[in-house]
Formats: structure tokens, C-alpha cells, sequence
């Protein structure tokens, strides 16, 4: 067996191969032996068919399974042979068997882009020093009060305002007609300027004093959501019965003991502040990242195998769809199509792409590898995270081996970007203001 590799470029290869007719014989030899012993053809005994007739009959399935099998064969053999570093499938058109000649065949394959040592070390940074505010964690304590909060009748005579909530009948009508797709609903409770009426139900309430009669007339876009509203003009009878009030209870330690560890306040502000903390401090790694690979990315230059781009992008889309149906609608309803997000999101995940690459390099070239405490750190970080046990995680990865391996690859990379960081240099910087940030974001854009 021959082959030549042809470089087309530094990522991808042409594999050209010729596997000696001798060799093609063999192996078709062998198959229709095999064939021989099995095959069924009236008036031959099984056994003793002639080659002849098997070839007649069957040689367009004995070609198509022997092909196959010699492309792998020479084609691993290659792979090992020249240790090339293979990303996504080959590609190659395999022409159709000659018993009587050489097979000549070409397969195009990509590989990974060889870096030379990334000098990582001394790289400026900026930290920005974060502090979790009162205001922040009173603010997660209105949250607890408002999920705990009760609604009250208000028995005086007074119209609706902006923060009441409202009891309401409503049916709609078409043309004066009732409407099947806007049916009688009573005993509504919902609360002015939020839910799922429309506005103009709101718009409508505010002022009004119950018990009282309205018409609220909804003009629906002709882009509406809902095919059986859009473009129409549905008139709403509605009843106010009543207004309620939300009210609030006491923030005090009354209020934490429902939510069952905490016995106090303080337990939950300090509990809240912890992972206020916690969520600082993947902010701050997460801006040093992205610092290092606008760093990197102007250093390094190197070519990207288009399967680790397709590869990224499958990802983006995957995780957009997933994230539409926890909505219950999807890429289409939504106006989007696999192939716009392809051409709107392709530099987003060749830059993903080049990450990879850079911290693959990194490892390799600083000998990382991740001990089993390390391992077992992120298990126990990982059940925190999802509220499960540290032996439901171990045993979801048991069940997956190649998981395991992805994971332990994607702790091997942020083993490398702390590496970068603890060799940086590392400049602490107050958080800028709200109008700083909007000043250097119109900057970028422009």
C-alpha cells in the first residue's frame, strides 16, 4: 500500500492512496469464500456455486462491502503511521472497485494547527475589585417578602393605582359577537402593569373604582403571536369586582424560619452575601479570561479547521433551541433558522474555536494534568451547584465514559487560564461607574 500527503494548507491534508490490486484480489478472494459457504441459489448446491455466478449475482454487494473495509484499513494504518491529529470526519467520493486494477482513492482529512510555545507569562490584567452592597442583599430580602406576601381586599372606596392588584370577570368579542378564542373568564386576579393580559387592560383599570362595568378595546398586531387574534380587534367586557393589596411581611426573622436551614435574618443575609461572593468572583475570572484571549488572540496567529468551528456553532444552536423550548416555542416561531444563526454567530465560534486550541496548547506545553482531589474539588462543586449528592454526579459520569473525559478536558482549561492569571500581571481597579461603562461601549461600537 502507497500513500503521498499533500499539505493544502497548514490544517488541511489530501491522503492519496493506492492499494495494490494484489491486495484487492486477496480480499475479494476472501468474501466470496465467505459467500460461497452461505449463499442460496437454485440449482447450485451451497457450497459449490461457481465464483462465476456469485460474481453475476453478487458482486455489487461483495464490492460495497469490501471497499469499505480496505479504505479503513489503510486509512487508520495512515493516521497512526504519520501521527496526524484529526478533527471532524474525512472527507472523500470512493470510485467504484476494479478487480482488475490498483485502488486509487483520495480522502481530504483537517487537523489540529501545530502552535509553537505561547509565552504567556507577564500579561497585564485588571481585576476589578467588586464588593457585594447592602442594597444588594436587602434587595434579595424584598424578593423572600414578596414571594411570601398576601392579598388583601381593600374595603374602602378608592380607584385602582399603579401597584394594586384586581379582581376581574372579562370576555371578548368580535364584531359585537362572542369569540370562542377570548372565552368568559371570571374571578381573575392580576395585577396592574404585569401578567399576561394586554396593556390597555391596565391603561384601562388604573382610576377606576368597583364594583364597575368597562369596555376595553385590544387592537392585536398583525404580527401577533397568536393566529387567532392577529390583526383583529377584540372588544373586552369586563367586571372590577374588587382591588386587592400585596402586603409585605416583616423582615425579620419570623420570615426566614419558612425557608427552612435558617433560623435568623442574619443567617440569610449572611447566606445571600456568600453567594453574592461567590457570583463576584466568577465575574472577575470571567473578565480576566476574556482579557488573556483578546491578549493571546493578537499574538497567536494560526489557522482553524472548519469541523471546530461547524463543531461550535452546532453547539450555540443547540443550546438557543434548548433554551426556546424550556419557552415552548422555538428557533422558527421565533424568526430565526439554523442557517441565519450559522452566518450571524460564525466569528463568535471560531473565536471558541481558537480558544481550545490555545489552552490544548497550554496544557500540553505546561504538562497539566488534573489529580483526583482536584477532580473530586469540582464533583463537590458541581452537586452544590445542581442540589444533588457528590455520588449522583460520580455515578452520572460512570454511566459516560466519554463525558468524564470532556469534563476532566474542561477542567484541565481553566487549570490553564489560572495559570495565565497567576503569572499575569495583575493590576486591581475600582468597578467603573454606570456612565463609564456606557461611555467605552459606544467607544467599541464605534
Amino acid at each position: 500500500m502507497q500513500v503521498k500527503i499533500e499539505d493544502q494548507s497548514s490544517i488541511k491534508k489530501v491522503l492519496s492512496f493506492e492499494i495494490p490490486k494484489e491486495k484487492v484480489a486477496k480480499e475479494l478472494n476472501k468474501a466470496y469464500n465467505e459467500l460461497k459457504k452461505n449463499a442460496d441459489i437454485k440449482g447450485f448446491r451451497k457450497g459449490k456455486i461457481p465464483r462465476k455466478v456469485l460474481e453475476n449475482r453478487f458482486a455489487a454487494d461483495v464490492h460495497a462491502d469490501v471497499a469499505p473495509r480496505l479504505i479503513q484499513e489503510v486509512f487508520i494504518e495512515a493516521v497512526q503511521e504519520h501521527e496526524l491529529n484529526i478533527v471532524g470526519g474525512p472527507q472523500m467520493d470512493p470510485p467504484e472497485l476494479n478487480p482488475e486494477a490498483d485502488y486509487v482513492f483520495d480522502i481530504t482529512v483537517e487537523v489540529k494547527p501545530e502552535l509553537d510555545d505561547i509565552e504567556f507569562e507577564g500579561i497585564e490584567l485588571e481585576k476589578t475589585m467588586y464588593e457585594v452592597s447592602d442594597a444588594e442583599i436587602e434587595s434579595q430580602i424584598y424578593m423572600i417578602q414578596k414571594t411570601m406576601a398576601k392579598k388583601e381586599t381593600v374595603t374602602e372606596e378608592r380607584p385602582v393605582g399603579e401597584t394594586d392588584f384586581v379582581l376581574i370577570d372579562y370576555e371578548g368579542f368580535l364584531n359585537g359577537e362572542s369569540f370562542d378564542p377570548t372565552p368568559k373568564v371570571e374571578n381573575y386576579v392580576m395585577g396592574i402593569n404585569q401578567g399576561t393580559l394586554p396593556k390597555e387592560f391596565s391603561e384601562k383599570l388604573i382610576g377606576a373604582i368597583p364594583v364597575q362595568d368597562l369596555e376595553i378595546e385590544v387592537p392585536y398586531a398583525e404580527d401577533y403571536y397568536d393566529d387567532n387574534l392577529k390583526g383583529k380587534t377584540i372588544v373586552y367586557k369586563v367586571t372590577l369586582k374588587e382591588i386587592q393589596e400585596e402586603i409585605l411581611p416583616e423582615a425579620n426573622d419570623d420570615l426566614v424560619k419558612d425557608l427552612g436551614k435558617f433560623e435568623t435574618l442574619d443567617e440569610v443575609k449572611a447566606s445571600i452575601r456568600e453567594n453574592l461572593e461567590k457570583g463576584i468572583a466568577q465575574r472577575v475570572k470571567h473578565e480576566m479570561s476574556e482579557q488573556i484571549f483578546q491578549s493571546l488572540l493578537e499574538k497567536v496567529e494560526f489557522e482553524v479547521p472548519e469541523a471546530m468551528v461547524e463543531g461550535e456553532l452546532n453547539g450555540i444552536i443547540a443550546e438557543t433551541e434548548q433554551a426556546y423550548a424550556q419557552n415552548n416555542t422555538s428557533l422558527e416561531e421565533a424568526g430565526l433558522s439554523k442557517d441565519m444563526m450559522k452566518t450571524q454567530y460564525r466569528d463568535v465560534a471560531e473565536k471558541q474555536a481558537k480558544r481550545h486550541l490555545i489552552l490544548d496548547k497550554m496544557i500540553t506545553q505546561e504538562k497539566l494534568e488534573l489529580t483526583e482531589e482536584e477532580l473530586d474539588a469540582s464533583f463537590e462543586e458541581m452537586a452544590q451547584g445542581m442540589n444533588a449528592s457528590v455520588d449522583a454526579i460520580k455515578n452520572y459520569f460512570n454511566m459516560d465514559p466519554k463525558q468524564l473525559e470532556y469534563y476532566k478536558h474542561t477542567q484541565l482549561e481553566k487549570k490553564a487560564v489560572d495559570l495565565i492569571i497567576e503569572k499575569g500581571s495583575v493590576k486591581e481597579v475600582e468597578p467603573k461607574t454606570a456612565a463609564a461603562e456606557e461611555e467605552t461601549e459606544a467607544s467599541e461600537e464605534t
